[in-house]
């Protein structure tokens, strides 16, 4: 497997939103994950890579992670994945925040919509979708096994978990989103969010295990 991380400027927020291009060495099939904004550097990436790009996922539909969405479609194809509850999000302004960040609307459908337990596969690779709903209703992660590797969107970061003030957002849910459908999964599992820098199920377990802050 081959894995590349963009750090993305949208909007006017100051947080850069993470990025990940996963393609499968044999196949050159590839997915996008969160094409957050600068879709140049996207597209630049997808060619270094010779990438056949079959999948664009959105882990939840808020502007800073969907802000390339639009012009990496128009320019790389590929077909739109996002869970269904979180789908009004990519022409509801109200939900994707786009004006509270100052991002121009995404007017676009998905091509299709995910639920809890569904697979996906680019190449000889598979990825499981785990409906982690708290950051938003429609929040997803996505787990492949063989690589021992989450991508956690706005549901789990190092230290700390998405914010639940938001749109559809609830903190009870999250809560229960991590302890119950992330900390369960193999404690060598690295976790890949949507801000900041990667981390280990094993490193995130004592803070909602023992209540202990992280201090590094």
């Amino acid at each position: 497997m081959i894995l590349k991380e963009l750090r993305l400027s949208s909007g006017v927020i100051n947080e850069k939103t993470n990025c990940y291009i996963v393609q499968d060495e044999e196949t050159k099939e590839t997915m996008v994950i969160d094409p957050g904004g600068e879709v140049e550097k996207i597209t630049a990436m997808l060619d270094i890579l010779q990438a056949k790009l079959k999948y664009i996922y959105i882990t939840h539909c808020h502007g800073d992670h969907i802000g390339a969405l639009q012009a990496l479609k128009e320019q790389k194809g590929g077909k739109i994945l996002i869970h269904r509850l979180d789908a009004e999000g990519l022409y509801n302004k109200a939900i994707s925040l786009t004006d509270y960040i100052g991002m121009d609307d995404v007017n676009l459908e998905a091509d299709s919509r995910v639920d809890d337990g569904d697979l996906i596969h680019i190449g000889n690779l598979e990825f499981r979708v785990i409906h982690t709903p708290g950051h938003t209703a429609g929040g997803t992660c996505l787990y492949c096994e063989k690589e021992k590797l989450l991508f956690s969107g706005d549901t789990l970061f190092h230290g700390t978990w998405g914010r639940t003030d938001l749109p559809t957002s609830s903190f009870q849910d999250i809560m229960d989103s991590i302890i119950n459908k992330l900390l369960v999964l193999p404690e060598d599992t690295i976790v890949y969010p949507g801000h900041g820098k990667s981390t280990m199920i094993k490193e995130e377990k004592p803070i909602y295990y023992e209540l202990r802050p992280r201090e590094d």
